[in-house]
């Protein structure tokens, strides 16, 4: 992984030591082998491993020999190969070229193999390119010889102790002398309350040396500690799957996750990772791709037949029967699979972690679908999911849903579900939402759809679901949710004028509602949850994690609160959907549409709110647009339970 600039590591070996003396004698130098005269000295690491202080001397002394390099002659040098910026004081351009190469070097040329659990782990496909594109402008400082690898295993203390010396030179390069001490600062893992020495020692070394080099080196240095972060942790989970071999070995399991976690952990704000998977995860996902690894290697082994799969096991779910579609060998098929995925076929949502597979012997692929983890969503369902998709499967009313194909628990991968999937049909491109609204089309299939949710038979969903009041229950939950909101953001709700839930209760207790016959809701009808077709105007809604039994009314109005919406398109759904549902569905609903639309203003001011306390999936889409526009959400909310008038009021008694 080295990001050297030479392929000879001894010519550069041979530059600095006239600057370096004290580095050994270079005896001899064929093409493929070098020798240096014998040093005797300990290896940094063995008297003060990774985490622990570093002493002060030390660090003087490190920073000493980082500020010698500006003295290396750029002639003495060889050639530089690659396509590093001609500006030699372009930092900024050093900084995106160097997120390039890395790119290019560590992330690329691993995709194949890495991609799937870079993807399981919530790191963008472009998370180094990113980062230096999103860096702030940056000083000119000029170029000089970089070492980039000084760590405690590569810094050698000889028996005087009295000047550490670098023996690995594979990494060096020409550029940026910040970006020498950014590496050192991530590699050399100094306790976060030494940072500031290091800077400080550093900046004192270089200013005797070049004054240029330090010019606002201590905001810049962290456009380049960023960038190593992202790097390190694309390292990690590329050695910490290598560290299992060919082994399930749980010991070498638990080890590789919790290196991975603590790298996800030190880059979680530059990767923008809002909620950091937990240790039990990140095994799981390594085990996934170790099974697949193996499984992949047995089937290559294997000299005619199906392959043998011997290290991914599961145990189904005897609510969801084995299909004649669907056998449990092609269970087992599709969890090989979805370990060795790439990272384009895995998709992870607010609450899952869904990863598309190609099944021998069923024509369409299919979805492996897993929880997430993380932070629990508090929104809760009332029904399983797997029994509302089997149960609109039987009804045949017409429903655009996936199928549910099996259920169960893997060995260490947890409970999953096996779902077709509903997007393209190679399963090569994800699928397509209407984030920007519904074209007229869209909106009369999404009508037919709810149209043929009243087919759906659900007695058997749900025996407690209320026969009438679903406006009070509807209410009840959202008070119960307010109530069971964190401390801290219930504080934040008081700070913004937002009632608590007693209160809510009684504002939320003046309406009322018709009742009308109950049926099948989807309950949670955001663009991400609808799927265009390929040949366009059909619509097929996915995650039904939150669906309920209920007012029909109730759907329809929530997916137009969730979903950009023009005025036409409003009111042509509206008038389908009031001429094509019976009668006992829709009487009385242009009375009751507001009051719906009502408390869905409400109860995003204090969902989105908790998003915001906590960080809670806002890598997702849907959340992040929903956050964004938290200051409309607020005065609409506060206008509607008549707030804003009580505030202004108040405000005018007291003055």
């Amino acid at each position: 992984m080295a990001i050297s600039a030479w392929t000879n590591e001894f010519l550069v070996f041979r530059a600095v030591r006239p600057v370096l003396p004290e580095l050994p004698d270079h005896l001899v130098t064929p093409d493929d082998l070098a020798a240096l005269r014998y040093t005797v000295g300990v290896p940094l690491e063995r008297f003060c491993e990774d985490g622990k202080p570093v002493d002060s001397g030390q660090i003087r002394s490190l920073a000493e020999l980082v500020a010698q390099l500006v003295l290396v002659r750029k002639e003495s040098l060889p050639t530089p190969a690659g396509a590093w910026p001609h500006d030699e004081k372009d930092s900024g351009g050093f900084l995106r070229e160097l997120a390039r190469h890395l790119h290019e070097r560590d992330v690329q040329s691993n995709w194949a193999e890495f991609g799937g659990l870079f993807g399981a782990f919530g790191i963008a496909p472009d998370a180094l390119v990113q980062c230096a594109a999103r860096a702030p402008s940056m000083a000119r400082r000029p170029y000089s010889l970089l070492n980039t690898d000084l760590r405690r295993a590569t810094v050698l203390i000889t028996c005087d102790r009295e000047q550490p010396v670098s023996l690995d030179w594979s990494q060096a390069t020409y550029g940026d002398p910040a970006y020498d001490l950014a590496s050192h600062l991530v590699r050399m893992r100094y306790p976060e309350f030494q940072w500031q020495e290091v800077v400080e020692a550093w900046v004192f070394a270089m200013r005797k040396r070049r004054p240029a080099a330090v010019t606002r080196v201590g905001k810049d240095v962290w456009n380049y500690i960023a960038l190593e972060q992202v790097r390190a942790v694309h390292l990690e989970v590329m050695r910490a799957a290598r560290s299992l071999g060919d082994t399930l070995d749980s010991t070498r399991l638990g080890t590789a996750a919790e290196s991975v976690r603590q790298c996800l952990h030190a880059a979680e704000n530059v990767l923008g990772l809002t909620v950091l998977p937990e240790v039990s995860a990140v095994e799981q996902a390594l085990f996934r791709w170790q099974a697949a690894r193996i499984e992949r290697r047995h089937a290559a082994a294997a000299v005619s037949g199906p392959p043998i799969v011997t290290a991914v096991s599961w145990q189904p779910d005897d609510r969801v029967p084995e299909r004649p579609d669907f056998p449990r060998t092609a269970v087992l098929q599709a969890l090989a699979a979805e370990g060795a995925a790439q990272q384009h076929r895995v998709f992870k949502g607010t609450a899952h972690l869904n990863t598309v597979v190609r099944v021998d012997g069923v024509e369409h692929p299919v979805v492996v679908r897993r929880k997430a983890g993380g932070v629990p969503r508090r929104e809760g369902g009332f029904l399983s999911e797997h029994a509302v998709l089997a149960a609109i499967e039987k009804s045949r009313a017409g429903v655009s849903a996936p199928r549910i194909l099996a259920l169960g628990s893997s060995d260490r991968g947890g409970p999953f579900a096996v779902h077709s999937y509903e997007g393209p049909l190679g399963g090569e491109q994800p699928p397509n939402h209407p984030v920007h609204g519904l074209s007229p089309s869209e909106a009369d299939s999404l009508v037919d759809q709810l149209h043929a949710l009243t087919r759906v038979d659900c007695r058997g969903l749900d025996p407690a679901a209320p026969k009438t009041d679903f406006y009070g229950c509807l209410s009840r939950e959202l008070v119960r949710f307010v109530h069971s909101l964190p401390k801290e953001t219930q504080r934040q709700a008081r700070s913004r004028g937002l009632p608590n839930g007693w209160r809510l209760q009684e504002i939320l207790e003046r309406h009322v509602t018709t009742a009308r016959t109950p049926v099948l809701l989807h309950g949670d009808l955001n663009p991400w949850n609808l799927v265009r077709s390929e040949s366009g105007g059909r619509l097929t809604m996915i995650d039904w994690e939150l669906a309920m039994i209920g007012d029909p009314l109730y759907d329809l109005v929530r997916h137009l609160h969730l979903t950009p919406t023009r005025v036409e398109i409003r009111q042509r759904m509206f008038a389908r959907w009031a001429r094509v549902l019976a009668p006992e569905y829709t009487r009385g609903w242009e009375k009751d549409w507001p009051v719906y639309r009502w408390i869905e203003l409400v109860r995003s001011a204090y969902v989105d709110l908790d998003r915001l306390a906590t960080g809670a999936a806002l890598d997702s889409p849907n959340v992040r647009r929903a956050v964004d526009s938290y200051a409309m959400t607020l005065d609409a909310a506060k206008a509607s339970l008549g707030l804003h008038r009580a505030h202004s009021a108040l405000k005018r008694s007291a003055s």
